[in-house]
């Protein structure tokens, strides 16, 4: 994540918290998308019960994070009319500062997420370097430039590819081998942060 003193107009992927509660008719992203402002939210099927039925709905892997992309003079006032959104601040600092993502890191996991129809979410702590897979660059397909480590888990043969979001998940994207170019191990990936290893199987399937 990003601190900055910029101009309130320039547009950036801000973090944001939405309050209301779980099962909310109206949550956040679903008002600043009727405010015109794009919203990121990694999404997951869950089975919810109605009218005596379950049925499967797309619910927020996190539910109280969302990522939305406007200036500041476009998101201060809707957040001042809406008690339950708020920004999230970068710790540390001698000022609230709202936090960001740089735009090419978030246009990168949006890409990554849209492109597979069985992202893997893992929460911080699930994730270790005890397992680190080999660096790989993705050469054509859906994910075509996207580089970072391999996902490595004995007897399985589907390879991931690991991308974080720092301080909120990481996802397993599933790569078609074909696609993946392994490079020089000692390479850090610059478009994000990967951790690799597995601490525990719980993981948060989209």
């Amino acid at each position: 994540m990003t601190r900055f003193s910029a101009p309130d107009t320039i547009r950036r992927w801000y973090v944001l918290r939405d309050l209301k509660r779980a099962n909310a008719l109206h949550p956040a992203h679903k008002s600043l998308a009727a405010e015109h402002i794009e919203v990121f939210t990694p999404m997951r099927w869950c089975l919810k019960e109605k009218n005596g039925k379950r049925q499967r709905e797309l619910q927020p892997v996190i539910r109280d994070l969302l990522f939305a992309y406007a200036g500041r003079n476009e998101l201060d006032p809707i957040i001042e009319k809406i008690p339950t959104l708020q920004y999230r601040f970068c710790k540390g600092t001698g000022y609230r500062e709202p936090m960001f993502v740089a735009n090419d890191d978030m246009q990168r996991f949006i890409q990554a997420v849209t492109a597979t129809e069985n992202p893997k979410y893992y929460l911080p702590g699930e994730l270790t370097p005890a397992a680190y897979g080999q660096t790989v660059r993705i050469v054509g397909g859906p994910l075509d430039g996207c580089q970072g480590k391999l996902l490595r888990i004995r007897g399985s043969r589907v390879k991931r590819l690991l991308i974080e979001m720092p301080d909120f998940f990481t996802i397993g994207v599933e790569v078609a081998p074909e696609f993946v170019q392994i490079i020089d191990n000692d390479i850090t990936p610059s478009s994000s942060k990967v951790r690799t290893g597995l601490r525990s199987a719980r993981t948060l399937q989209g």
